[in-house]
């Protein structure tokens, strides 16, 4: 029975369509930023000046004097890493308590499908949009770097958006998990929101040099560094693994409470 996940993914393509195209859009507007940007040296450190002590090393910007660094800071750091996790963790938030709620849930259930099921084919239903984004938005990077002859090395743009999906896949299970153990889907979807915000400035205060470096490895975001990727064409395979894994447990977690659930 995978009518649950088609109809799920037919519910995910609009929101991957306006993501790409809100990419496409700062694509366009970056790349054409950049020329002008990288060849004043006075714009660029005035740029750099901008930033308070310590934004730098909150946000992993270096070598904006880089189109790779550019990129990186203007174009994944924020938009990629914040925005799109928190799509991923909103929408999968409303999944189960959205049905819940309206009792749709009680209608699905009446099949011959188990709560097991349900939640698989739901969570599968996120390689759609997962799909969707990390196809189109490299070849506009891409194409973007060829357009102002200074092209990215297409590995390395592959190799942000592969590394990537374990990170999405985070954000996909802690929307499930919030999706199974909160009884509305408008606060569901909120405290997803807020968690995936919250580890993240998390993060970011755990890069700077303070006493609190041991809290970043308890978020998400620092076991994927676009920075890493695209400047030094650094790839960390493990800490991939690492996301893979937490994925896993809050995906087991959230299906153990689903099945206990009563709804």
């Amino acid at each position: 029975m995978t009518a649950i996940l088609r109809n799920e993914a037919r519910k995910l393509l609009p929101g991957s369509l306006a993501l790409v195209g809100l990419f496409a859009f700062f694509s366009i507007l970056y790349f054409s930023m950049y020329p002008e940007f990288a060849g004043d040296a006075e714009a660029m450190e005035g740029v750099v000046d901008a930033f308070p002590e310590g934004m730098m090393e909150f946000f992993g910007i270096e070598a904006l004097d880089t189109i790779e660094g550019f990129i990186s800071a203007e174009l994944y750091s924020f938009f990629w890493v914040l925005l799109v996790g928190i799509y991923f963790a909103y929408s999968s938030a409303g999944t189960i308590a959205g049905d819940v709620e309206s009792r749709k849930m009680d209608l699905t259930l009446s099949n011959p499908v188990s709560r097991e099921n349900v939640l698989t084919q739901k969570a599968a239903a996120y390689a759609v949009p997962l799909a969707v984004l990390n196809v189109s938005v490299p070849v506009m990077v891409y194409v973007g770097s060829r357009l102002i002859d200074e092209p990215i090395d297409p590995v390395s743009i592959v190799m942000v958006h592969l590394l990537s999906v374990p990170y999405l896949l985070v954000c996909v299970g802690i929307g499930l998990l919030l999706s199974v153990t909160v009884g509305r889907e408008r606060t569901a979807q909120v405290t997803a929101l807020g968690a995936v915000f919250t580890l993240w400035m998390v993060d970011g205060v755990s890069n700077l040099d303070t006493d609190y470096e041991w809290l970043g490895y308890l978020t998400p975001s620092h076991y994927y560094s676009e920075t890493d990727i695209l400047v030094h064409q650094e790839y960390a395979f493990l800490d991939a693994a690492v996301l893979l894994l937490a994925f896993l447990l809050l995906y087991l977690t959230a299906a153990e409470l689903f099945t206990r659930k009563d709804i």
